[in-house]
C-alpha cells in the first residue's frame, strides 16, 4: 500500500468488491461474476456491484435511437 501511495485501509473484502466492479464496468456480464466470486445466489453478487456513473452513462434510451 505504502509504494503504491494508497492512504486508505485496504482489505481483501474491498479488493474483491472493487475487481468485481471494474468487471462489471468492463462489460463482463453478472452471471461470469458470479461464478468467479464463488456466490451460489446472483443477489449476493449484486450486492457486491454498485451502480457507477461510467455504467449508468453507457445505458441507450430507445428513444434515442
Amino acid at each position: 500500500m505504502r509504494k503504491a501511495g494508497i492512504k486508505k485501509p485496504v482489505t481483501l473484502h474491498w479488493l474483491r468488491h472493487s475487481h468485481a466492479t471494474h468487471l462489471l464496468e468492463a462489460g463482463t456480464e453478472l452471471r461470469y461474476i458470479q461464478e468467479l466470486l464463488g456466490h451460489k445466489s446472483s443477489k449476493t453478487t449484486e450486492t457486491y456491484t454498485h451502480l457507477s456513473q461510467k455504467s449508468l452513462q453507457k445505458i441507450r434510451s430507445p428513444f434515442d435511437e
